[in-house]
C-alpha cells in the first residue's frame, strides 16, 4: 500500500526584488526600509526549500507529492523556489495564476509530476466588499483536478481575507470565501457525487470559526486539524495566543474504508524545533523572516501543515 502527503505552507511574503507598479510590493525592494536584497532573497528560498523537503519525511521517507503555497508574488519566485538547493532534485512543477490581490500575493500548487498529473486548473474569484462598499480585491481560490498515483482528486488552495480590521468585523469576508469554495464543491459533485476533494489553505480562521465549522464541515467535510489546535499548539502565534489558520480539510468520501483510490490517514502540523525562535521573549514561536521592518532571517511566520493519504489501486 503506497502513501503520499499533501501539504500546505504560507511562505510569508515571498517577493522578488523588483517593484511591480501595479501592486503594493514597495516594501520588498533593495531600496525599501526592509532592504530586501538578493542575499536575503536567496537565503529565504534555501530555507523554505529545506522545510518543504523535510515535511513528512520521517513517516514516508520522501517529501510531499503536493504542496499548496500562499504569499508568493509571481511565477519567478515559484520557479526559483522549486529550483533551489533542497528541492531541485525532486522535480517539482507548479500551477499558478496571477490573482487580483492588491499586495500582489497569490496562491499556487507545487507537485511532483512523478506522482501527480494535472488534468485541469483554474482560479475562482472571491467577490466581497469592504465595509465602505468598495470591492476587496482578495486572493482567488486555486482549483486543480488531477491524478495522485492514478487516483482522481480535486484540490482547492485558499488564502482567505485577513483579520487586520478585526476578526468580528471581517468575519463576513471569510464566510463569503467559504461559500465560494462550496460553489466549486457543488459543481464538482454535480458531475461526480462521490468525488474526493481536499480543501487547504490559510483561512485566517480557526477550526471552530463559523466559516469552517458552520459552512465547510456541514457540506460533508472532515477537519482533522480541529483536534490539533490547543492553547499550546497551532500554526501561527499572535500576542501569546496560538492560532491554527492553516488547515487541510477532506471530503467524507476520503474516509470511506472499503473504497479504491485515495483514503485519508492522518494530519499534523510540521513544527520541529528548528522552525522556532530559539530564545528570548518569542521563544517557541515560528522563526519568521521579518518582524515589522526588522530582518530576522528565519523561515516563515507560519508552520506548514500536512495530511497523509493511502492509495488503494483500482
Amino acid at each position: 500500500m503506497k502513501q503520499q502527503n499533501i501539504a500546505f505552507y504560507n511562505l510569508e511574503n515571498l517577493f522578488d526584488l523588483h517593484d511591480d507598479p501595479y501592486t503594493l510590493d514597495d516594501d520588498f525592494t533593495p531600496k525599501s526600509e526592509r532592504r530586501w536584497n538578493r542575499k536575503r532573497y536567496e537565503k529565504k528560498l534555501k530555507k523554505l526549500g529545506s522545510v518543504i523537503a523535510k515535511i513528512g519525511v520521517d513517516e514516508l521517507g520522501e517529501p510531499p507529492a503536493i504542496v499548496g503555497i500562499a504569499e508568493v508574488e509571481n511565477k519567478t519566485v515559484i520557479r526559483d523556489l522549486v529550483g533551489s538547493k533542497h528541492l531541485r532534485k525532486y522535480g517539482y512543477r507548479y500551477v499558478h495564476f496571477d490573482a487580483p490581490d492588491e499586495r500582489g500575493i497569490d496562491t499556487a500548487l507545487l507537485y511532483r509530476d512523478s506522482h501527480f498529473e494535472v488534468l485541469d486548473s483554474k482560479t475562482v474569484a472571491v467577490y466581497v466588499n469592504n465595509l465602505d462598499g468598495a470591492r476587496d480585491y482578495t486572493r482567488d481560490i486555486l482549483y486543480v483536478k488531477g491524478l495522485l498515483e492514478g487516483a482522481p482528486v480535486h484540490l482547492m488552495v485558499n488564502h482567505w481575507p485577513s483579520r487586520r480590521e478585526g476578526a468580528e468585523l471581517t468575519e463576513y469576508k471569510r464566510v463569503k470565501a467559504a461559500q465560494t469554495c462550496l460553489e466549486v464543491v457543488e459543481s464538482v459533485r454535480a458531475e461526480d457525487q462521490e468525488a474526493d476533494i481536499v480543501i487547504m489553505g490559510d483561512f485566517n480562521d480557526n477550526p471552530d470559526s463559523a466559516s469552517i465549522k458552520e459552512n465547510l464541515v456541514p457540506a460533508a467535510f472532515y477537519n482533522p486539524m480541529e483536534r490539533l489546535h490547543t492553547r499550546k499548539r497551532g500554526s501561527s502565534k499572535y500576542r501569546d495566543s496560538w492560532y491554527l489558520f492553516d488547515q487541510i480539510l477532506v471530503s467524507e468520501t476520503l474516509r470511506t474504508k472499503d473504497k479504491f483510490g485515495l483514503r485519508f490517514e492522518s494530519a499534523d502540523i510540521f513544527d520541529p524545533i528548528y522552525l522556532r525562535e530559539y530564545s528570548g521573549r518569542f521563544k517557541g514561536n515560528p522563526f519568521r523572516t521579518y518582524v515589522g521592518k526588522k530582518h530576522l532571517g528565519g523561515f516563515s511566520d507560519h508552520f506548514p501543515v500536512y495530511a497523509s493519504f493511502s492509495i488503494h489501486k483500482f
